[in-house]
């Protein structure tokens, strides 16, 4: 007998099972053909497959709105747009738009030419921003090209070029030179860099240690930042350049150089960087519009044309070199005379208009003067070569006034 040979586990109703519950119905008088109970194995057999039915029947139906719902998904991601592999594709693109017309300089300066010595200072950046049929003209420093004997281009490709200097201008840092256009095929755009926003990303080209055709990228920092600066560096700042403040790296040697927005257009000139012991990531560039005025002057004049009074002077309140007691009790100035400008010597149309040494000048027309700044700014921004100017000031504590008609300032 096998293991499972019962009708128990059967799931057939045996024939001697059969003739017995034949057997049976006669005798009870039952109906042949009265319903036979099932086995507890085919009422399991019958619930598994109606379970089963079952669960086919809901799976399709979830999985079945599942489908629907991933198939109405790409019609949503057809509308977007897919960004590029590379997050930094546009300082990419930017670069390699503007990295042609950005070139490298060399100042083989007059009292080391005989040596053949170069040193940081003679080592600069430039930018092509204009080309005529013979000439192509290059925006840098006034302080890359100072006290220049000859001066060079390195262009990308690594060709040098001889360069003359067209023109400079000591007080906004901006020099244009001059080389022969032939194969120059790049010339850099210039943007707008009063549209300038803040934390806009901006990379910086040049020539940084002479390691030229070097990239840096950065933020802008600050979009119009005024610092002071002193034209004759030594130590007294008179005079204040508006800038454009990034934290993309500068160096020495990047000075003249391109600031270039992802557009690939120049929108500041680098010029200078704080380097004091535990700083990083200060550096300045001149704003484009003001470089493009100042550059177009110099190529068409080969200077910029300012008015000039003639007089040496020092703050009355200067906090850096302020004057000693004795100074003070020499210009016998009343107590409510607080600020002006001290005159140190008087020249040309200042000495013609009678100014003399230790006068405190206080007013230009109707304008105070508080320091040399003022008075720089003043004549700089507000008159015109040949315009008279009324100039009130102080002398021996009495308050004068003299009418001087102003001239050209002559080129240092």
């Amino acid at each position: 007998m096998g293991l499972f040979d019962d009708d128990f586990y059967s799931t057939k109703v045996s024939r001697r099972r059969m003739r017995k519950a034949s057997k049976a119905s006669s005798t009870h008088g039952w109906p042949r053909k009265s319903r036979q109970s099932l086995s507890t194995l085919q009422v399991s057999a019958i619930s598994s497959l109606i379970s089963a039915v079952v669960a086919v029947l809901l799976f399709s139906l979830v999985t079945g709105q599942w489908i629907q719902e991933q198939a109405a998904e790409p019609a949503l991601i057809q509308n977007i747009t897919p960004s590029s592999g590379d997050p930094y594709d546009r300082i990419i693109q930017a670069a390699a738009m503007v990295r042609p017309a950005v070139v490298s300089i060399i100042n083989h300066k007059e009292d080391k030419e005989e040596q053949n010595i170069l040193d940081e200072s003679a080592l600069g950046s430039g930018v092509i921003y204009k080309k005529t049929d013979a000439k192509a003209f290059i925006i840098t420093n006034n302080h890359v090209i100072e006290g220049a004997g000859k001066l060079e281009v390195v262009t990308v490709d690594g060709e040098t070029r001889k360069a003359e200097l067209v023109g400079a201008d000591k007080v906004t840092d901006i020099a244009v030179l001059s080389i022969d256009a032939k194969g120059i095929t790049t010339v850099a755009q210039i943007g707008d860099s009063s549209k300038l926003r803040l934390g806009e990303t901006v990379i910086a080209i040049g020539n940084p240690l002479g390691l030229g055709d070097t990239l840096t990228s950065g933020i802008v920092s600050y979009t119009e930042r005024t610092i002071p600066v002193s034209l004759n560096q030594d130590g007294v700042y008179d005079w204040e350049q508006e800038v454009i403040q990034t934290d993309a790296a500068i160096n020495e040697g990047n000075s003249g150089g391109a600031l270039v927005d992802l557009n690939g257009q120049v929108i500041g000139i680098n010029t200078m960087k704080i380097s004091d012991t535990g700083v990083e990531g200060l550096g300045f560039a001149i704003p484009a519009n003001h470089v493009l005025e100042t550059a177009d002057e110099l190529t068409e004049k080969g200077k910029i044309a300012r008015s000039y009074l003639g007089v040496y002077s020092v703050d009355l309140n200067n906090p850096y070199v302020p004057l000693d007691e004795e100074q003070r009790k020499n210009l016998n100035l009343p107590d409510s005379v607080k600020e002006g400008a001290v005159v140190l010597d008087a020249l040309g149309p200042a000495k013609d208009a009678g100014l003399k040494f230790n006068d405190v000048i206080t007013k230009f027309d109707s304008q105070e003067i508080t320091s040399t700044l003022s008075l720089r700014k003043y004549l700089y921004d507000h008159t015109e070569i040949g315009s008279k100017l009324k100039i009130t000031f102080y002398r021996n504590g009495v308050m004068k006034q003299v009418s001087v008609t102003l001239q050209e300032k002559p080129q240092e």
